[in-house]
């Protein structure tokens, strides 16, 4: 069974590098979705195997859907170069944290631990 890996990324260049290791890896990309509004749509209709989220997104902060996600136990990952990684965890204990830039490879291991978990 291939897992759907939400993306929730407003910058262009870096959803489509998440996409290609998700893919690389045998999974199936929901997204990317770029602003809050289009992330809690997507989550409406139907939930991830897990997520990938930016903080920072065109119209605020991912924290509704992060939030909502959280709800349904969905597993997440936080990659963004603009939060602060305790307050994260604080609020989200069960997800990952990578901050921008990650390589490759880290994130790779990063989304292979998550959806094991998941």
């Amino acid at each position: 069974m291939t897992n759907s890996v939400m993306i929730v990324e407003d910058e262009l260049f870096v959803a489509m590098d998440l996409q290609d290791i998700i893919e690389d890896i045998g999974h199936h990309v929901d997204g990317p979705y770029m602003t809050v509004r289009e992330a809690l749509a997507a989550i409406d209709c139907q939930l991830p195997t897990c997520a990938i989220l930016d903080v920072q997104l065109l119209d605020g902060e991912v924290y509704p859907a992060a939030d909502r996600l959280k709800e349904a136990s969905i597993p997440i990952i936080f990659h963004s170069g603009h939060a602060d990684e305790k307050k994260l965890l604080a609020r989200y204990p069960a997800a990952m944290v990578c901050a921008k830039p990650s390589s490759p490879v880290f994130l790779r291991a990063a989304i292979e631990r998550l959806l094991q978990r998941g």
